[in-house]
């Protein structure tokens, strides 16, 4: 019978700090899901940054590369808006122009065949902010982010006793622990 109150005080004692860290973190469990799942597709998706690219011919006359000034960058990037974004320009290759811009935009141009390829990067702002968490932006959030990890594992170990019977830990719950500790394994060495 002590052993069953023991059991019975355990379970309840698991699911109230379960059920109030769960709360509690609810907001970092989110932050870490959405922005891990941003990351894991990187190569197709940039977490920071929304780039438009936009290709165009240029009508307006341009002096050749040796005569452009920084008068006559401002003119190009008039149509775009962007002439107040102007930082600076160079010539990476013989009769190529590369105008760099405040926020990271760019324009390039090919002096030669007046093409132009212009990049407009817009921060996207919910997304880079919690990428930004995830990568850990300092010390005081690596603090908070430990606490987290701590409340984890508790909201782990007391997930796992508060369930008694076939499903709990020694029924189908064991059955998922075990697949769910053998999946990654699996990936791990495979």
């Amino acid at each position: 019978m002590k052993f069953s109150k023991t059991g019975t005080a355990l379970r309840k004692w698991s699911r109230l700090i379960h059920r109030d860290l769960s709360y509690f973190f609810s907001g970092m469990v989110l932050i870490y899901a959405i922005s891990g799942i941003v990351m894991n597709h990187r190569n197709t998706i940039n977490p920071n940054y929304s780039v438009e690219r936009q290709e165009y011919s240029i009508t307006e006359t341009m002096p050749p590369q040796a005569g452009m000034k920084k008068d006559d960058v401002l003119k190009l990037l008039a149509p775009l808006g962007e002439e107040k974004n102007y930082t600076k320009h160079y010539f990476p290759k013989e009769n190529q122009m590369k105008v760099f811009l405040k926020g990271g935009s760019n324009l390039m141009v090919d002096l030669s065949t007046r093409q132009a390829v212009y990049e407009k990067l817009t921060r996207r702002p919910l997304i880079s902010a919690l990428t930004k968490l995830h990568y850990n932006p300092g010390r005081w959030w690596t603090h908070f982010a430990d606490v987290f990890a701590v409340g984890l594992i508790i909201i782990t170990v007391t997930g796992l006793v508060m369930v008694k019977g076939p499903k709990g830990l020694w029924g189908r719950g064991g059955i998922e622990l075990a697949t769910g500790i053998l999946i990654p394994l699996l990936f791990l060495f495979l």
